[in-house]
C-alpha cells in the first residue's frame, strides 16, 4: 500500500522530533571538533564563513583525526585484505575448490570497494563517530562502480530502531537544484512550485528534499515491484502541501549504514569520545585563552600615566622616549600593578589536559610506538601494551563489525550476485550460509592476545621434550599449523590443505622406502661383487672357510 505525502511529512516530524534532545549536544561538540562536517540547517552546504572561532588549541581535532585514520588503516585499511569470507563448516572451508571459490570472491568485492567511494565513506564515518557518536549512510545502486555511498552530516539525517535496538529507519533532509530534481524525478512529479521555477529558467536554485528508508507493513507480498518490497524509499519536497510524492520505490534488503561507537539500552544515537572528552576540551581552550592574557600582561601590562599626559601619544616600541611634565614618581609612567606571572605551573596543567584528550581518543593507542619515549622495548613489552589498549577498544571493535562492516560486505555481495559478478558457486557451496572473519591490524591485534598463550604453551613443551621427548605426542602439529594460521590472519593460499598434506606425506613415505630399498640392493651387490674377487686357491679366510666345509658332499 502506497504511503501519502502527509504521512511521510508526519514521520520526518516524529523523528525530528525524538531527535532533538541531542542536537545541543552536537552543536557544542561541533564548534569545538569538527566545525564544518555538521549539517544542522538543510541551507548549511557550502558556506564558506569562519567556523573555527572556539579554537584556540586544536589538540582534540589533531587526536580526532589520528582516530579516524588509526581506525581507517586498522580496521578497513584499502592497502590489504581486512576480511575473508568463511563458512560455519570448517571441513567444508578445507576443500580446495570452495577455498578457491570464496578467496576469489572475496578479491572481487575488494576492487569493487577500490573503485567505489567506500573509503572516502568509511573515513568520514570513523570520524563522526569519534565526534558524535553516531553516523549514517546509504548503500546505493551505481552504473559504474556497482555500489556508491552518500553519507549524510550530523544534523542531517534522523533515526529509529526495532524492538532488538538495530536501526531500521533513516530520514534525511538535504537539497538538490531545480535541473538536478527535474533530470532524477521528472517535471510531472516535481511540486508546482518546482515547476515554475524550471519553467522560468532558474535551474540552480536550491529546493529542500527529504528521502526517508524503512520497514513496510502493509505490502503485497505476491508482488515484487517497488511498491511492495520490503524496505520502502520514499522522496518528497516538504511543505508542499496537497501534493504527491516525488517517488516512491523500496528495497529487498536495508541498504543504511548506522553505526553508533557506544551507545545505552533504550537509546537510538550512540555516545562518543567527545562527548567523553568535552570537558578536557572546553578548559584546553580556557587556559589557552588564559596563558595568552598573562602572556600579554606581561609583554603589554596596563599602565598608570599621569593626568597631564592625557590625550598625548605614548611611545612604548623598544627605546622610545616619552616626555612627561614632571619627573617626580607619582607622576612618571609606571604599571598599574605587579604583571610578574609564573606560567610554569599552568604549562604544566595544559599538558596533562592535552594527554586526557589524546587518551580519550585512543590517539595513544595508534600513535603507541612513535610517540614512545622508550628507546628499547622488546617483543613482550609490545605484545603487553597491545594487549592493555586493546581492551579498551575491543567493545567498539565489535559493534562497528555488526552495525557497519559486515552490513557493508552482506549488501555488496548482494548486489554482485546479482549483476553477476562472482564466480560460478562450487556444488558443495549449494545452501550453505556463509560467514565474514574480519582480518584486519586491530581484529588481528586482538586475535593475536590468544596467540601469547600459545607462543607459551609450545615452548614449555619444546623445553620439556629437552628431558622427556614423549611429551611431543600431546602436541597435534597439524592443528596447532591450522589454528595459528588462523589466529594471525594468514593468507589460506599459503597454507597447504589438509587432503594434499596426506598425499605429500604418503608420497614422501613412498619415496623413502624406495630409498631404502634402493640401499639394501646396493648393499647386497657391493658385497657380492667383493666375494667374486676373493681367491680361493691360496691361503685366505675364504679358503680355509671353504676348506672346512669340504668332504660333506661325499658319499
Amino acid at each position: 500500500m502506497a504511503i501519502s505525502r502527509t504521512d511521510a511529512q508526519r514521520r520526518w516530524v516524529a523523528l525530528q522530533t525524538e531527535r532533538s534532545s541531542w542536537i545541543a549536544h552536537w552543536r557544542e561538540l561541533s564548534d569545538y571538533l569538527l566545525p564544518r562536517s555538521t549539517r544542522f540547517y538543510k541551507s548549511d552546504r557550502n558556506k564558506g564563513t569562519k567556523r573555527h572561532n572556539a579554537i584556540f588549541d586544536n589538540t582534540a581535532s589533531r587526536s580526532l583525526r589520528v582516530l579516524a585514520a588509526g581506525m581507517m588503516s586498522g580496521m578497513t585499511s584499502p592497502a590489504r585484505p581486512w576480511f575473508r569470507l568463511a563458512l560455519p563448516d570448517e571441513d567444508l572451508m578445507d576443500y580446495a575448490p570452495v577455498k578457491s571459490w570464496l578467496a576469489e570472491t572475496q578479491k572481487r568485492m575488494l576492487n569493487v570497494f577500490a573503485r567505489s567511494n567506500t573509503y572516502l565513506m568509511l573515513h568520514a564515518v570513523y570520524e563522526e563517530l569519534g565526534a558524535f557518536g553516531t553516523s549514517a549512510a546509504l548503500v546505493m545502486d551505481d552504473y559504474d562502480a556497482l555500489i556508491h555511498h552518500y553519507q549524510s552530516p550530523v544534523g542531517e539525517f534522523a533515526l529509529a530502531t526495532d524492538y532488538r535496538g538495530n536501526v531500521n529507519t533513516i530520514y534525511r533532509e538535504f537539497e538538490k537544484t531545480v535541473s538536478e530534481l527535474v533530470a532524477e524525478f521528472g517535471l510531472e512529479a516535481c511540486s508546482r512550485t518546482t515547476q515554475n521555477l524550471y519553467r522560468s529558467g532558474n535551474l540552480d536554485a536550491w529546493v529542500p528534499v527529504i528521502h526517508g528508508v524503512e520497514p513496510r507493513t502493509d505490502r503485497d507480498i505476491t508482488r515484487r515491484d517497488g511498491k511492495n518490497k520490503p524496505w520502502r524509499s520514499v522522496y518528497f519536497e516538504p511543505g508542499s502541501e496537497g501534493e504527491g510524492l516525488l517517488r516512491e520505490g523500496g528495497y529487498d534488503r536495508f541498504p543504511g549504514l548506522a553505526p553508533r561507537w557506544h551507545k545505552m539500552p533504550g537509546d537510538v544515537y550512540g555516545n562518543s569520545p567527545g562527548m567523553e572528552a568535552l570537558g578536557d576540551i572546553k578548559q584546553l581552550q580556557h587556559e589557552q585563552l588564559r596563558k595568552a592574557n598573562a602572556i600579554d600582561y606581561q609583554t603589554k601590562p596596563p599602565l598608570q600615566v599621569p593626568a597631564s599626559m592625557k590625550g598625548r601619544d605614548l611611545d612604548y616600541l623598544p627605546g622610545g622616549v616619552t616626555y612627561v611634565d614632571a619627573p617626580g614618581a607619582q607622576n612618571a609612567v609606571a604599571t598599574l600593578f605587579d604583571v610578574r606571572i609564573d606560567l610554569q605551573h599552568l604549562l604544566f596543567d595544559i599538558e596533562d589536559v592535552r594527554g586526557r584528550i589524546r587518551s580519550a581518543f585512543y590517539a595513544d593507542l595508534f600513535l603507541m610506538l612513535a610517540s614512545s619515549n622508550t628507546a628499547r622495548m622488546t617483543a613482550t613489552e609490545v605484545a603487553e601494551r597491545h594487549e592493555e589498549k586493546l581492551l579498551m577498544l575491543g567493545p567498539v571493535l565489535e559493534r562497528l563489525h555488526n552495525e557497519l562492516l559486515k552490513p557493508l560486505i552482506d549488501e555488496t555481495f548482494f548486489r554482485m550476485v546479482a549483476a553477476n559478478l562472482v564466480p560460478p558457486i562450487p556444488e558443495a557451496l549449494q545452501g550453505a550460509e556463509l560467514d565474514v572473519e574480519f582480518v584486519s591490524m586491530l581484529a588481528q591485534a586482538q586475535r593475536a592476545i590468544g596467540v601469547n598463550g600459545i607462543d607459551r604453551f609450545v615452548g614449555n613443551v619444546g623445553a620439556i621434550a629437552q628431558m622427556r621427548p614423549e611429551v611431543l605426542d600431546k602436541l597435534n602439529v597439524d592443528r596447532w599449523a591450522d589454528h595459528y594460521a588462523d589466529m594471525l590472519g594468514v593468507d589460506p593460499d599459503l597454507i597447504v590443505a589438509s587432503e594434499d598434506v596426506v598425499m605429500i606425506r604418503q608420497q614422501r613415505a613412498q619415496a623413502q622406502a624406495q630409498a631404502q630399498q634402493m640401499q639394501q640392493i646396493q648393499a647386497q651387490a657391493d658385497a657380492a661383487a667383493k666375494l667374486g674377487t676373493v681367491k680361493t686357491n691360496e691361503a685366505n679366510a675364504a679358503s680355509d672357510l671353504i676348506g672346512m666345509f669340504s668332504g660333506y658332499g661325499g658319499v
